[in-house]
């Protein structure tokens, strides 16, 4: 992302504003600073700040609108450029990259996950199943999500939860309460509360598999929505 022909200058600027992004002295969605204002904090011309920012922006991190601003779009530049490639590709696609995801982590959850990570476990469990039997969806959206993305925390892989969290504007939001109305089963035991048994066993495989099949299902309702 950063090849040979940026000047040093602007890699040092490249890397003061991932580093502020990622702090959250601006957040997600907020627009940054003004070319002035950055240009006297990093003290560089526009040349170079704009030489920066065209970087970040082409990574995913930062959007240019013209004649508005530069904004956040991510506060991590692997999730910016995963959700830039997800754009190109339908859902299926994604959903069968999330397989392997799912599996991997679940496999090492087995392996790695302390008490308090299967208590976290358990209570986010408690609260998807309380949301899906009060039909309140957003709930339940909320609940199931964290599920997952506390699996992948669980597997101890810095790398794979950085990557794994990419997939939350994608698999859980407006399309995910679409395939509720489609009948869509959201208190099934595989891939869940399976997943968390074999967890507390330490069975890696067992807890693959039961992923896999929640994924199975759950790629059978998008296929249908689709070819619908």
């Amino acid at each position: 992302m950063t090849g040979p022909h940026r000047t040093p200058l602007a890699q040092e600027v490249i890397e003061a504003l991932r580093a502020a992004i990622a702090a959250g002295e601006w957040p997600v969605g907020q627009r940054i600073p003004a070319e002035p204002a950055l240009m006297e904090r990093f003290s560089v011309s526009r040349g170079t700040l704009r030489e920066a920012i065209k970087a970040l922006a082409h990574a995913g991190m930062l959007q240019v609108r013209r004649g508005d601003g530069t904004y956040v779009r991510t506060d991590s530049e692997i999730q910016g450029a995963v959700q830039q490639a997800y754009d190109r590709h339908v859902d299926e696609d994604v959903l069968q990259v999330r397989f392997a995801l799912d599996a991997q982590a679940a496999r090492l959850a087995a392996a790695a996950a302390d008490a308090p990570a299967i208590e976290g476990l358990r209570a986010i469990l408690s609260e998807r199943r309380r949301a899906w039997a009060a039909e309140d969806v957003e709930a339940w959206i909320a609940a199931d999500w964290e599920f997952h993305l506390a699996v992948a925390r669980a597997s101890g892989n810095a790398l794979l939860v950085e990557l794994y969290a990419s997939f939350g504007d994608v698999f859980h939001g407006t399309k995910t309460a679409q395939r509720l109305q489609a009948g869509f089963d959201g208190c099934r035991a595989a891939g869940h509360e399976e997943v968390l048994e074999a967890i507390v066993a330490g069975d890696g495989e067992a807890a693959a598999r039961s992923t896999t099949d929640n994924l199975t299902y759950c790629l059978s309702f998008t296929a249908a929505g689709e070819a619908g």
